[in-house]
Order: structure tokens, then C-alpha cells, then sequence
């Protein structure tokens, strides 16, 4: 529930600052909402801009809706270990140290986010650091550095950004053309809906291929920072655990995508991370 109000109430203060923008952008620029320019710059400001916020506050956003802990002084020696790990590889990787969180979770699995490279956040479950050994945990904590160090979190967004930015501006487009000489507004927002779920779901499939394709990255980064044995034993301690793990995954939207393991029983146009097999057999066919 209070993932729920978290979302709701961000989304709202989102279009709130987007709609005030809009409100001196436009008069500035001279344009009105009924020409083509004019649609073109709301749905750049509420595309881009959406996905820019949403960037800017992931560390903030990620921290309250997983309840992560930030490590600011480690209590025991696990915690050291992962501090003092994080930093090594954020080190030998060109970032600057990443915050380390630990996250209340029976799942199996990690996740990074931030605005930039050296303004990032590393969070673990308490189900990894139960499930996987020392080693196996220093090759996710790679992984999840190399996703930083690969600027992915800021190349996600601005490829979200500017679909969401054409999927607004198709869908009206299309839908104006359909219902040209209707003055109905209630089909002509149907239509709009309608068009938007056909485009989102085409852009999806375009942002679900990037995101697979920088997975592999991320798995050839940890295995250069941790060690290609570990990264692979890593993915397979996942694997053995994917059958038999009833648990519902914790991680939502953008978290997902940049956990060490991604959804599952979609389709496949859909998923945010390849088979963890085929990670596996990448990783093995690669010399690092």
C-alpha cells in the first residue's frame, strides 16, 4: 500500500511541476496546443521531462519504496565487506563509490540506480546476502557497479524519454486524423488511449531490447571486476533458484530492470533481462 500512495503521490508532483513548465514554456515560445509544434513541445516536456525527474529522483524513490538502509557506518564485519567491496570495484570500474544500501527481502536479488556515475545507489536484498556466498555476492555487486559505470540508468531514460515523447505525440496525431469533422471529444479520447497502449507497448518492445542487450554488459563487467567464475557460478546460483522460488519479485518499474534478475512468464519481446542460460553461456563463450 505504501508502494501505492508513494507512486500516485511522485506521479502527481510530476505533472504538477511538467504543467507549470508547459504553462510558461508555451506563451514563451508563442505557441498553442492545437498546432503540430505546439503538441510536439508537450509531448517533449511531458515525455522527456517525465523521464528526467523520474531519473533524478530514483535514489530517493528506490530508497522509500524498497525501504533500503543506507550503510553510513557499518555495524559488523558483513557490512564492512560490502562497503569496503563496493568501493574497491566503483575504483578499479573510473566511479565515484556508489551509496550501499541492504533491502528487507526474501528475493534473490540487487539493484542500482542514480542520476549519474558518481551519484549513484547499490542496494542488496537480506534474501542474497542469506542465499548466495561471498564470492557469488562480489560478482552481483560487480554487476551492479558495471550498470553504473556503463551510464546505463541515464541511457534507459533518455531512450524512455523519447518514446514516450512520440507515443504522446503519435497518438494524437492518429487519433486527430481519424476523427477529423467529429467534434465528439469523448471518441477522440478513446481513440487516444487506444493508440497510446498500441505505441507504448511498441516502444516497450524497443526499450526491452536495450535493456537485455546491457544486461550482457553488465555480466561481462562483473566478471572482469569480480571474476568470470564467480559471475557465472553468481547466475547459476539464480538459475537453481528460479524454479523452485515461489516469491513474488519486490522490485517495480525501473528497479526491475536494473536488478540482477528480472521478470519472469512473459513474453519474451517483453523481458527485461535475457534467459539467465543464455547470460551464462554468453559469459563462458566470452575471454576476459
Amino acid at each position: 500500500m505504501q508502494r501505492i500512495i508513494l507512486f500516485i503521490l511522485t506521479n502527481l508532483a510530476v505533472m504538477l511541476v511538467l504543467s507549470i513548465v508547459l504553462a510558461i514554456l508555451m506563451p514563451a515560445l508563442g505557441l498553442n496546443s492545437s498546432s503540430n509544434m505546439g503538441l510536439l513541445v508537450i509531448s517533449g516536456v511531458f515525455g522527456m521531462g517525465g523521464s528526467i525527474i523520474s531519473l533524478l529522483m530514483s535514489k530517493w524513490i528506490a530508497k522509500r519504496s524498497v525501504g533500503a538502509r543506507v550503510i553510513e557506518q557499518p555495524v559488523n564485519e558483513h557490512e564492512r565487506w560490502l562497503l569496503s567491496t563496493v568501493e574497491s570495484q566503483a575504483r578499479q570500474a573510473g566511479i565515484g563509490t556508489p551509496e550501499v544500501a541492504i533491502y528487507e527481502s526474501p528475493e534473490i536479488n540487487a539493484f542500482a540506480t542514480g542520476a549519474s556515475r558518481n551519484n549513484a545507489l547499490v542496494a542488496v536484498s537480506t534474501g542474497l546476502l542469506r542465499s548466495m556466498t561471498r564470492e557469488e555476492a562480489e560478482a552481483v555487486l560487480g554487476h551492479e557497479v558495471s550498470h553504473v559505470a556503463n551510464g546505463d540508468m541515464i541511457t534507459l531514460t533518455l531512450i524512455q524519454g523519447v518514446l514516450n515523447t512520440f507515443v504522446f505525440f503519435f497518438a494524437r496525431i492518429v487519433a486527430s486524423a481519424i476523427n477529423r469533422g467529429s467534434n465528439n471529444q469523448f471518441v477522440y479520447f478513446m481513440t487516444v488511449m487506444a493508440f497510446q497502449v498500441v505505441f507504448g507497448m511498441l516502444a516497450s518492445i524497443v526499450v526491452m531490447w536495450f535493456s537485455r542487450q546491457r544486461e550482457f554488459r553488465a555480466d561481462a563487467g562483473g566478471a572482469s571486476l569480480a571474476g568470470k567464475q564467480k559471475m557465472i557460478a553468481a547466475l547459476e546460483r539464480l538459475q537453481s533458484n528460479q524454479s523452485a522460488d515461489k516469491i513474488k519479485g519486490e522490485l517495480d518499474g525501473q528497479l526491475t530492470a536494473f536488478g540482477i534478475s528480472g521478470g519472469r512468464g512473459m513474453g519474451s519481446l517483453f523481458m527485461s533481462h535475457p534467459p539467465l542460460q543464455t547470460r551464462i553461456d554468453a559469459l563462458r563463450g566470452r575471454t576476459i
